[in-house]
């Protein structure tokens, strides 16, 4: 199974597409919310060169904004 965590922060749209893309795929995350955890933000910016949300990562590959075709190819959908 591959390790997927979601960094999110309140009001953002995007964000809650991609929860419902991962739910509509039953795939299993980790969320992080930037504006509430101070070391997840920095995670962001310092691990994953990212400045916005949603930042997803899956097995260490960061993917920035609502890109959901490069997600697929990430976890394995078949559309």
């Amino acid at each position: 199974m591959k390790k997927v965590e979601l960094y999110t922060q309140p009001d953002c749209p995007p964000c809650q597409i991609i929860k419902e893309f991962f739910k509509h795929y039953e795939i299993s995350y980790v969320e992080y919310n930037i504006k509430q955890d101070g070391a997840a933000s920095k995670r962001l910016l310092h691990d994953y060169n990212s400045y916005s949300t949603p930042t997803v990562v899956v097995d260490g590959e960061a993917v920035t904004g609502f890109n959901i075709e490069r997600l697929q190819n990430l976890l394995g959908i078949e559309v």
